[in-house]
């Protein structure tokens, strides 16, 4: 599942690019190609920890 992430960033970017490389831009699929780049950033964001947990867990334990 975790290579879905890389695929909808690669596959995002890819898709923005193209959109804007055209003389009549398709925002459509500019859009789209952004979408699925965000996307593909947030459920890779979820993964990591949070720093601020980590340090209120050190706190605690003291």
């Amino acid at each position: 599942m975790k290579y879905l992430n890389y695929i909808f960033i690669i596959i995002g970017a890819f898709t923005a690019m193209y959109a804007k490389v055209g003389e009549h831009e398709n925002q459509f699929m500019l859009m789209g190609g952004i979408v699925l780049l965000m996307i593909g950033v947030y459920r890779i964001s979820k993964t990591i920890p949070s720093r601020n947990k980590h340090e209120n867990d050190e706190h605690q334990e003291n």
